[in-house]
């Protein structure tokens, strides 16, 4: 009669312990009753395994005792346990063999392992739960993980990236899609540290702590603030926020009420790249992320501050994490009088990240950002000498649902459904100024005058007189539905492939009064892009890709984009030993906002039945980009150098073309141009390059030093605005042609200094850490829009627009003192100098401010 065993997993032995074969083995129990090989066989996919009996005693005992030995190495079954693996590596990617790898629990080490010379590492825990990993491996800095759930029986996987000199990894998405380390990018991107916003209200000064980037901020506290990014346009950027795009239609976007509140460090990216986000990444990308909670009990963060000019500030923040969910809410309130007579300035930010582990690596994760703020509108204070009484309200939520799922550790699949709700308002109180009152065609018209004044420019001009208040009223909403999918792959050889799909419902909506526009748009675009990088022996890094989108204004559009990175001279400790160079290519789109649509001037003239000319429809915006730098190691990942060098072509931009323009390049007659409001059209196009520095020292553990300085030459090449044709002069300043609204050809652009710079010092210890930080600007073209504005209706507050804004050395310092565990005290000072003449001319900036406060942590761990 056949002898029949199981084989299956190992663990059977603890599994079905009812069995005969659990207890003493003998010949008389090897043969099972069928009733029970039957239930084993379906409980556990056994298959039989046929031997034939011997008839030789001896050999029989030999068997049985082998017999004994097999099933116990089959039939024992591990207990169940959270299995962590995946593989430690150098920013180049290259495995690093015997790295420590802890799976942190609460505050006890629960398991650990040394990876194998591959890299690769696995760790077993028999207790389920929240986890993090710390990896140490000389000479880098040991790397603390971003926490997360494990069941009983998961299987997770995460890789490792150890870095130089920063304890969390530097790791860039906003280049390729995909969590990618810096080291390996061939783009300019700069990541600011959450550490650098522990005292700020806002990110505009850090904004600044970037080569090629100007911030402009017009007037103080809750005054607009615009960045341009490499001599792009203000509506250039891309804005993510949590990766939902949060740029109003047609790409402005104010960073005055972005509030560091539960904000994770800002991430900049420099080059256009609509080959992965489609329309509005022009010139370069924010991405703005909320930060997840990493506590493993209840834990409030409350902060309390104030300062000068009656500001005060509280913010509470509330998070923790039970089992598979992890939560975190906020709430803040800002509250501020500025320097100015009616100019205050409020704003409050509810703040949510709620993540839930559905299964094994699937996670769904809920995120929302709502701002609502309120400030006064004091107007161009110098050029009025008074100030104006109005109110600018804007409202702003950012909110998404993303699941995502990681297979068998190199798929990821993800799924996102984002909205994006803004509105603005803009409404003008009891009217300021002398009144004037001026008969025109019959018709009584009163304007509103400010106080005499004498206004210098940086150049040196003055010019006096009373300028007329122009006081816009507007309702604007900006709405956005999308969804995104997106899966990445890594194949074999390092290579990784993302295709995603995105789709966009906008709905904006203009009531303006002064212009009698009140109109409701709708646009539906679609975007597919195909993503490759990966690396030639960890030396030659290579990202390219391309998307194709089909916009509604603009219809199709194609976008590549295409970079190398090759790691010359691995870093080492001698003196130069590590060189990196890089090179990126990529072509931008940018589609037409909400008023350059309603005031295209192929829709004018067909609404005003004037078809006969031949105008083509406003279209998408473009750029064309490149740029090669090196990073040089000058002393063992101490001392760095970073230089570059970057060229871009700005073409098919809007612009607003008056009669003169109307008349001299599209031949309207007059009487036909002269009814027609400023019409908007793709006739402008300008060209900015430069040259990009950054240099980072670390002399001891403790101090850090970095700064930079970007040189910008840039020049329009195009234009039909009216300027262009009839530039307007000033009568007290005969022979000199000036740009009343926008700059001549030949001329910079408006706002973009040549030179622009920045520096930082920063001491950290246990207990005490201190910061100063500077800014710089040269002075930059600008005009003062005064067209026909004095009070003779001439142009006398016109003055020239070369180097019209001042330079300016804009000095913060921060100090943070921990008492306690629980108790931080903190000051931040800005302005250090008092200048006033940070923003346009007109609008004076912030003087000398300070603020202080205190942290206190209740629960937690």
């Amino acid at each position: 009669m056949p002898l029949l065993l199981l084989g299956t997993h190992s663990s059977l032995f603890h599994r079905i312990s009812k069995l005969s074969l659990a207890r003493t083995f003998s010949p008389a129990r090897i043969i099972w009753k069928t009733d029970k090989l039957k239930l084993a066989q379906l409980l556990y996919g056994l298959q039989p395994l046929t031997i034939e009996p011997m008839s030789n005693p001896h050999h029989r005992k030999a068997t049985l005792h082998l017999l004994t030995l097999v099933a116990a190495a089959l039939f024992t079954f591990p207990a169940k346990a959270v299995v962590v693996r995946g593989t430690v590596t150098t920013p180049f990617g290259v495995p690093l063999g015997n790295a420590r790898v802890q799976l942190i629990q609460g505050k006890g080490v629960a398991a650990f392992a040394f990876t194998q010379m591959d890299g690769t590492y696995e760790i077993r825990s028999s207790a389920g739960g929240r986890f993090l990993l710390l990896t140490s491996a000389a000479p880098y800095t040991p790397s603390i993980g971003q926490d997360f759930y494990g069941g009983r029986t998961a299987v997770i996987t995460r890789n490792i990236v150890m870095q130089y000199t920063t304890v969390n990894p530097q790791l860039a998405v906003t280049a390729t899609g995909i969590p990618t380390p810096i080291q390996q990018i061939p783009s300019a991107v700069t990541l600011i540290l959450q550490s650098a916003l522990a005292t700020q209200i806002g990110i505009t000064n850090d904004l600044r702590q970037s080569p090629g980037t100007n911030v402009v901020q017009t007037g103080q506290a809750g005054g607009a603030v615009t960045l341009f990014i490499r001599g792009g346009g203000p509506d250039a950027n891309k804005v993510l926020a949590d990766n939902v795009a949060s740029e109003d239609i047609g790409g402005y976007f104010n960073y005055s009420p972005v509030s560091t509140t539960a904000l994770t460090g800002p991430e900049l990216y420099r080059g256009a790249n609509s080959a992965l986000y489609g329309t509005g990444a022009e010139a370069g990308i924010v991405n703005l992320a909320t930060t997840r909670s990493s506590a493993l009990r209840p834990v409030l963060n409350y902060t309390g501050d104030g300062g000068n000019f009656y500001t005060y500030r509280n913010e509470a923040i509330l998070s923790g994490a039970f089992k598979r969910l992890d939560y975190l809410t906020a709430f803040s309130r800002l509250d501020t009088s500025n320097a100015l007579p009616l100019d205050r300035y409020h704003t409050t930010n509810e703040v949510a990240n709620i993540g839930y582990s559905i299964l094994t690596n699937t996670t769904a994760r809920f995120t929302l950002r709502n701002t609502n703020s309120a400030t006064d509108l004091p107007s161009a204070h110098d050029i009025y000498g008074i100030s104006s009484s109005g109110k600018q309200a804007d409202q702003d939520i950012y909110s998404n649902l993303t699941v995502e799922n990681v297979l068998a550790g190199n798929w990821h699949n993800l799924a996102r459904y984002g909205v994006t709700r803004k509105r603005e308002q803009v409404q003008q109180f009891t009217p300021t100024g002398q009144p004037v009152t001026t008969i025109t065609n019959g018709i009584p018209q009163t304007a509103y005058y400010g106080n005499p004044i004498t206004l210098r420019g940086a150049n040196g001009y003055t010019a006096t007189g009373q300028a007329a208040f122009i006081l816009p009223t507007y309702d604007a909403v900006s709405n956005r539905d999308e969804f995104t999918y997106q899966s990445d792959y890594t194949f074999p050889k390092r290579i990784a492939a993302l295709f995603s799909f995105h789709y966009e419902n906008e709905r904006g909506r203009l009531l303006n009064p002064a212009t009698s526009i009140n109109q409701i748009i709708k646009r539906s675009n679609y975007l597919y892009t195909l993503q490759i990088q990966g690396d030639i022996k960890h030396r030659l890094f290579y990202s390219f890709g391309g998307a194709v989108e089909n916009n509604e204004i603009y219809g199709i559009a194609g976008n590549p984009r295409v970079g190398l990175t090759y790691d010359a001279v691995r870093p080492g400790a001698k003196p130069f030993h590590g060189t990196l160079l890089r090179a990126n290519a990529a072509t931008g789109v940018q589609e037409p906002s909400l008023i350059a649509q309603l005031t295209s001037l192929s829709t004018l003239l067909r609404q005003t039945g004037n078809v006969a000319f031949n105008i083509l429809p406003i279209t998408a915006e473009r750029s064309r980009t490149y740029d090669f730098a090196v990073d040089q190691n000058i002393l063992n990942q101490k001392l760095i150098l970073k230089a570059g060098y970057f060229h871009n072509q700005f073409n098919h931009q809007l612009e607003f073309i008056g009669a003169p323009g109307l008349e001299h390049y599209f031949n309207i007659p007059a009487s036909i141009a002269t009814q027609l409001p400023p019409a908007s059209l793709n006739s402008l196009a300008y060209r900015t390059q430069g040259l990009e520095t950054e240099l980072q020292y670390r002399p001891l553990n403790h101090l850090f030093l970095r700064g930079g300085y970007t040189y910008l030459a840039s020049i329009v090449l195009q234009s039909f605005a009216s300027d262009t044709v009839t530039p307007a002069f000033n009568p007290n300043l005969p022979g000199i042609p000036i740009g009343a609204l926008s700059p001549l050809i030949g001329q910079r652009p408006f706002r973009r200094p040549p030179s622009t710079g920045f520096f930082a010092a920063e001491f950290t210890s246990s207990r005490l850490s201190a910061a100063i930080k500077g800014a710089l600007a040269s002075r930059s073209d600008d005009s003062t829009y005064q067209l026909n504005n004095d009070r003779n209706h001439g142009n006398t507050l016109l003055l020239p627009n070369r180097d019209l804004d001042f330079a300016y050395a804009k000095l913060d310092l921060n100090i943070i003192f921990t008492a306690t565990s629980r108790i931080t005290l903190f000051t931040q000072l800005d302005n250090l100098l008092g200048q006033q003449h940070i923003g346009p001319i007109g609008y004076p900036g912030l003087p000398f401010t300070i603020r202080a406060g205190m942290k206190f942590r209740i629960g937690g761990d």
